[in-house]
């Protein structure tokens, strides 16, 4: 065997141990409710400012919807919490971790521009979370978050792309 063919065989297995895994790292309840509320503060508070900084209408309207629905799943996975009897993070804790998550604009790119790309790649990285999370949990209540939040993220996604498209 060449030593390109066995590197490239190491490197396959390598990989794809890697992707197995990560689904047999499943986020316990506690953590996929800290982690996903953190993500949702942060898409939040990205979407304020963006509702502040946004000149165009559809922009606007936009950072609306995201900020009523990922505030409307955020209280939903607090209800999650406290019905499971959950330890949550403290909410400084979460607000942190959501002000590392927020996208920063390089010098000379546009402000819309920059949040409609950071808005498509949080949002695949959020139906990709809660996909996963609600293939791998037992938890029925995070069953219904999945299935109540993700068809309003598939818009979100879908709404972002165009937004991106367009500018």
């Amino acid at each position: 065997m060449s030593r390109m063919a066995s590197l490239f065989r190491t490197t396959s297995v390598v990989v794809l141990m890697g992707l197995g895994a990560n689904s047999a790292w499943a986020q316990s309840p506690a953590e996929f409710i800290n982690d996903a509320s953190a993500k949702g503060m942060a898409d939040i508070e990205t979407s304020r400012m963006a509702h502040g900084k946004a000149e165009s209408r559809e922009v606007k309207d936009y950072t609306i919807m995201v900020i009523n629905d990922r505030t409307t799943a955020n209280q939903h996975l607090a209800k999650i919490a406290k019905k499971l009897d959950l330890p949550v993070a403290p909410r400084e804790e979460v607000a942190d971790k959501a002000k590392a998550l927020m996208p920063q604009v390089k010098e000379g790119e546009s402000f819309e521009a920059a949040y409609a790309a950071s808005q498509v790649k949080a949002t695949e990285e959020a139906i990709a979370q809660i996909q996963e999370e609600a293939q791998t949990t037992e938890v029925p209540e995070i069953k219904a978050f999945a299935d109540e939040t993700l068809p309003k993220l598939q818009t979100h996604l879908e709404m972002a792309r165009a937004l991106q498209a367009s500018r």
